[in-house]
Order: structure tokens, then C-alpha cells, then sequence
């Protein structure tokens, strides 16, 4: 394969990668673009763009598990009654006495 061939065949991975994509420009903080670029040269992204993405995706995704968990305490709540802080505070230390210790020791434990 010439290297004209491989730089058609990059182009045209390219260039089906970029199906659906927006052009966007965007103004960002100067230690995220700098993560960006890192990610790229130790080869955790293709480029900048595909970093970028890939953060949107992952910001998609979390808003819709937020909004699936909202949706889900609403219809709990429908059919319950809101819930208390003391049911909260309740629940937060009956998941802590049951959590197994890892590492470390349980807080106020001697």
C-alpha cells in the first residue's frame, strides 16, 4: 500500500467518523483543554474533538439518569408520600451499619 493509499484510507475513516457531526465553536477553560490534549498524546482519545465528544456523550447520559432517578422518587413519593429528612437521616445510617469496611476503619469506630 503507497502512502497515498494510506492517507486516502485515514481520510475516508475520517471522513465516515465525522457522519452527523456539527462544526462548534466553544470557549472553555485553559486546564480542561489542556486535560483534552494529554488525553490525546498518552493515546486515551483520537483527537480533541473525539475527547470532547465523548464528554458531551457522557453529560447526555448522566442528565438522563438524573432525570430517570428524579421521575422515579416523584412516582415513589405519588404513591407514599414525600419522603422526610428523617427518613433520610434514618436510611443513611442503617446503609452505614450495614456497609462492609473495605479499607480503613468506620468513622467514630475505636
Amino acid at each position: 500500500m503507497g502512502s497515498g493509499q494510506i492517507v486516502l484510507s485515514s481520510y475516508s475513516r475520517y471522513h465516515r467518523s465525522m457522519t452527523n457531526k456539527e462544526r462548534l465553536t466553544v470557549t472553555v477553560d485553559a486546564e480542561l483543554l489542556q486535560a483534552g490534549r494529554e488525553a490525546v498524546e498518552a493515546g486515551l482519545a483520537e483527537s480533541l474533538s473525539a475527547w470532547v465528544n465523548r464528554a458531551l456523550v457522557e453529560r447526555v447520559e448522566r442528565e438522563r439518569q438524573l432525570a430517570a432517578l428524579a421521575a422515579a422518587i416523584s412516582a415513589y413519593e405519588a404513591e407514599h408520600g414525600v419522603i422526610t429528612d428523617e427518613e433520610i437521616a434514618r436510611q443513611r445510617r442503617a446503609d452505614r451499619e450495614a456497609a462492609i469496611v473495605v479499607r480503613g476503619s468506620r468513622r467514630g469506630a475505636a
